[in-house]
């Protein structure tokens, strides 16, 4: 075991809650830790239910691709923890990350702190110790009580497309939930708004207009689309003709779209055109529409099968899934076998309504390591009552026999979670996963 998955393990029991919404906690913690949130450099803070990931890394593959150092902390993390933080463009290393650790650990003597507070914390205290141009931000849950939330004066908010999820935290109604993410919004600071349904825009823009808060909206004041197999980003500053972002699927080309738009509001004359166009050919961000070369994984399916990963898991995940592959059947017609996993905190049935005439059947399975999946025979239950072919599989490699066995060559899609698509990546690769589970971390 890494010494900081040991670190990472005894840092779980300072909180009887994995989730706990509030800023007290982490605002006692900074202060004994001398504040490092106040040195950061400018921080470009990222909320939202849909592509937040995706548009983080196109952001910074378009900044380092300017020559920028950037600083960036997201969740989860899929195999290793060490993937949350990206320290001036490199992953933490295991010593850095354990002695930032430990002084966290220190510094907060025991107090009740979640495992995401006190590894926020542990990030903030990194970013402030090395230089950068820039800090990306990623919100773990929410937005407004979200331990990300104490960077006073960011250079810019994002806020990209809300959906449904972990009601229970952030309420029931689409407009409840952009308030809580519109939370992250702050006076005299720009913000930029991906595609937004009618009614989370509404919320987001009467926050804004309380605080006074600029800003540049998806399909009013910007727009990207595709055309001619380009990606066109049009805003009142002109056009710029760039090509499609390496990442696959067509809602790539709206997140796209967000994280040029945030580039274009900082007003830095080092984020060229250029560099934009470097940056969306080279970004690379996994489980997200992500074909699998040859591994360990690959290896169980029938010569000419392809396999998929992703790791939406909400109901417009669900949809954009099935859209992305209902056109690559088009293309190229190969039958599709879904190997299905879920959290029980999930909307699974709305999940997978959109694949109904699209998936041939469905392989359902328990997440390995995980207290609150879903037990596989109930996601089957699910899928049957949705008039899908279902079964079930003892382990993810009995699941990818069965998808082999229906058909000579099948396009088979690994989805529902990115805890799922951890476990994926690791066996593919035979890269040990961090001992404490992805699913710890708010």
């Amino acid at each position: 075991m890494a010494r900081s998955d040991a670190i990472l393990t005894r840092l779980l029991s300072l909180h009887p809650k994995i989730i706990d919404l509030s800023l007290e906690r982490m605002q006692a913690l900074l202060a004994r830790l001398g504040h490092p949130e106040r040195s950061l450099p400018p921080v470009i803070h990222v909320a939202g239910t849909n592509g937040k990931g995706s548009t983080v890394t196109m952001t910074r593959a378009m900044m380092e691709a300017a020559g920028l150092k950037v600083h960036v902390y997201t969740s989860p993390h899929l195999v290793r923890f060490h993937e949350r933080i990206r320290v001036a463009g490199d992953l933490i290393t295991d010593e850095a990350l354990s002695a930032l650790l430990e002084e966290c650990e220190a510094a907060n003597a025991g107090a009740p702190m979640t495992f995401f507070e006190i590894t926020t914390a542990a990030a903030f205290l990194a970013f402030s110790r090395t230089p950068a141009d820039y800090v990306i931000l990623e919100v773990g849950l929410g937005g407004r009580l979200d331990a990300t939330n104490v960077i006073s004066h960011p250079a810019c908010a994002v806020i990209t497309t809300i959906d449904y999820d972990h009601q229970q935290y952030l309420g029931t109604t689409l407009a409840a939930i952009a308030g809580e993410k519109a939370g992250i919004l702050k006076r005299g600071t720009p913000a930029v708004i991906g595609v937004q349904p009618d009614e989370a825009r509404t919320t987001i823009e009467e926050g804004a207009a309380r605080l006074g808060v600029s800003l540049h909206i998806a399909q009013q004041d910007w727009q990207a689309y595709e055309q001619h197999g380009r990606l066109v980003f049009q805003d009142e500053k002109g056009l710029l003709d760039l090509p499609l972002p390496a990442l696959r699927g067509r809602h790539q080309i709206d997140n796209a779209g967000t994280a040029i738009a945030t580039l274009r509001v900082l007003n830095d004359e080092r984020l060229t055109e250029a560099a934009m166009a470097a940056g969306l050919k080279a970004v690379t961000w996994p489980a997200r529409m992500e074909r699998l070369g040859k591994g360990a994984l690959t290896a169980l399916l029938p010569p000419d099968s392809e396999l998929w990963l992703d790791g939406g898991h909400n109901p417009q995940a669900g949809r954009i899934l099935a859209r992305a592959f209902a056109e690559l059947n088009e293309k190229h017609s190969k039958p599709l076998v879904l190997i299905w996993g879920m959290l029980n905190s999930k909307d699974a049935g709305n999940f997978l309504d959109p694949f109904r005439d699209l998936a041939q059947r469905v392989i359902c399975l328990t997440i390995p390591d995980e207290a609150n999946a879903i037990p596989a025979q109930q996601l089957a239950s699910l899928a049957r009552d949705r008039g899908l072919k279902a079964e079930t599989a003892r382990s993810l490699a009995a699941a990818l026999a069965q998808a082999g066995r229906g058909a000579l060559a099948p396009r088979v899609l690994i989805c529902g979670s990115l805890y799922l698509a951890g476990h994926v990546l690791a066996a593919q690769t035979g890269e040990a996963m961090s001992a404490v589970s992805g699913a710890a971390r708010r």
